[in-house]
């Protein structure tokens, strides 16, 4: 029985549940709802676009969104998401093309291998694809295919779920307006398959980055029993923060690539106000940069100790726009 239940009412409220006992209840406006079901029409005004971001930012975070002078880490992600625009956000966010920058930038020995770019599943020629390899789409998060094993790989389920990641409702823009991804066009990337399992863990490094300088360094840590992550300064000293996951403080990095990992990560965050680079190491600690991500959790995802969101925040200068 779960302790707490969040549920979405048929009539948008939205009510948090306490071993069965309602604690809380959110109603969405019914303005929020109408401009919403609009989204996809791409007819918004900034103004609607604003305002749907502030009811979102207030059912999600649980207080006010401020705009016209934003502190907090979150409240800056919603104020670049509106009014920061560089064309080169949406080559990073596109997981193909980024493949271009990061070779100029950073190297073409840091980038994964990859056997092919298609833009539909019919593409795809699974006859030609090694034993294991990983299929992903460009413009998302998570929506990723693994085959360990071609002879036991679902190729019709997995062209199912491709398809379905490649419709234009699955753009992260008509979800929260991160505006980057909105003109990347939908396309599957085939990279090799790599083992990336350290000390038990798969082990997905993030170097955030402030207006070119590296400040906080975070690492996912999955296993079969559960995901935790974990915050660092730039000298790595651990801090007691959570976003999402829970911690694991009995955990110490130990990765001998640290050093020029922020080297790398500095050089591809020099544009940019602010981005988090992910990279990761397989079992011979050679480096791969993953993606380049310039609203972490779009910017929605309460960081505790609040003290935290502030203090992240100072670290972000907005640009004059």
């Amino acid at each position: 029985m779960k302790i707490f239940n969040f549920m979405k009412m048929p009539d948008g409220h939205r009510k948090l549940y306490f071993f069965n006992k309602k604690i809380l209840s959110y109603k969405v406006p019914c303005k929020y709802r109408k401009l919403y079901e609009r989204r996809f029409e791409d007819n918004l005004t900034p103004e609607e676009i604003k305002y749907i971001l502030e009811i979102q930012f207030e059912v999600k975070m649980g207080k006010k969104l401020n705009l016209s002078n934003p502190l907090t880490y979150n409240e800056k992600l919603q104020w670049l998401k509106l009014y920061y625009r560089n064309d080169l956000l949406i080559k990073c966010a596109d997981k193909v093309e980024a493949r271009g920058y990061i070779k100029d930038v950073a190297g073409e020995q840091y980038l994964v291998p990859s056997y092919g770019v298609y833009n539909s599943v019919e593409e795809i020629d699974f006859n030609k694809l090694p034993n294991q390899f990983i299929l992903k789409v460009n413009w998302g998060s998570k929506q990723n295919v693994g085959c360990k094993d071609k002879s036991k790989f679902n190729i019709k389920q997995a062209k199912k779920k491709l398809a379905t990641w490649l419709t234009p409702k699955q753009n992260y823009y008509y979800n929260f307006f991160e505006w980057q991804y909105k003109d990347i066009k939908p396309k599957i990337i085939c990279e090799k398959y790599l083992d990336l399992i350290n000390d038990g863990f798969i082990t997905d490094y993030r170097f955030f980055c402030f207006n070119g300088k590296f400040k906080i360094f975070s690492v996912v840590l999955t296993k079969a029993d559960g995901r935790f992550i974990n915050f660092y300064d730039a000298d790595l000293n651990y801090m007691p923060v959570k976003q999402s996951l829970p911690n694991n403080p009995n955990y110490v990095p130990k990765t001998a690539n640290y050093k020029k990992m922020v080297e790398l990560a500095e050089k591809l965050a020099k544009p940019f106000p602010h981005v988090r680079v992910d990279m990761f190491e397989d079992s011979e600690k050679n480096i791969y940069i993953g993606e380049l991500t310039f609203t972490n959790w779009n910017g929605t995802k309460p960081i505790e100790p609040e003290e935290y969101d502030y203090k992240f925040g100072e670290y972000l200068d907005l640009p004059k726009v």
